[in-house]
């Protein structure tokens, strides 16, 4: 456990452990709560919105325009988007972020609007009955700065760096991303569970692999997501290969 110090506003000196938290939090969840400013009355103006995340770590939404707040993040793209799933018990005791961003539209027919798409509907396979049609838009919130609570007395404020990954290997583990889930998911669901009951200590082995990233993985089972960490971030896509088959052969010894 690292050790930290608390400032005289209440908020701790950041860690390792709150970045990771954080990091945890933006990569699996599944929805959050946006807040925006009305254009109208310029009041604050909350909903829920579905998330998912760009390979770097940036949430992404998809929204319609017969929403509120799509044509308030069009006049005005600043915005905050709370995360973090409140649990059983005191739902102030759970960790949650509260992440200040601002929103761009991705332009449909571009590269970016494609990963937005297929990273999405990788999270949220339902929205599938719904992506296509035309009042529907894709936001890439980009970071500005987060606020984490990690329950109780553990409150911390981080940066857009500490947040959004940065890797020499994006580009490529983007353009390899998906064959490379659609190979693990079809051919090496046992290594697949093993990761789950080793690494994310979770009992099912009905788990499936939606997203790969230079920094680790994400699964989910039903409704559940997990985080996953590489033991070490990637710097070259090729490298995916070797540290699945690494973490699989660590977690089957382990068993």
């Amino acid at each position: 456990m690292e050790k930290v110090e608390k400032k005289k506003d209440g908020v701790l000196e950041t860690t390792q452990d709150a970045i990771t938290l954080g990091k945890t939090l933006l990569r699996t969840a599944r929805y959050g709560a946006i807040a925006v400013l009305d254009p109208q009355t310029g009041a604050p103006l909350a909903s829920r919105v579905g998330t998912a995340t760009d390979i770097d770590g940036t949430p992404l939404i998809l929204i319609s325009m017969l929403a509120a707040h799509t044509p308030a993040l069009l006049a005005d793209p600043r915005c905050s988007l709370l995360l973090g799933d409140p649990g059983k018990g005191d739902p102030l005791a759970h960790p949650r972020i509260s992440i200040a961003c601002r929103a761009a539209k991705l332009a449909r027919d571009t590269p970016e609007h494609a990963r937005a798409q297929r990273r999405y509907l990788n999270r949220n396979p339902k929205a599938q009955l719904y992506v296509g049609l035309g009042d529907f838009s894709f936001f890439r919130l980009e970071i500005q700065g987060a606020s984490l609570n990690g329950g109780f007395g553990r409150a911390y404020n981080l940066t857009r760096d500490e947040l959004v990954t940065e890797s020499p290997a994006l580009e490529a583990l983007a353009e390899s991303e998906q064959s490379a889930l659609d190979h693990m998911n079809a051919d090496h669901r046992d290594a697949i569970a093993v990761y789950a009951h080793h690494f994310a200590k979770a009992e099912s082995n009905d788990w499936t692999l939606t997203g790969f990233d230079p920094e680790g993985m994400d699964l989910a089972s039903g409704d559940t997501i997990k985080r996953i960490f590489f033991p070490r971030k990637l710097t070259d896509a090729d490298e995916l290969r070797k540290i699945l088959i690494e973490m699989a052969r660590i977690g089957r010894t382990a068993e």
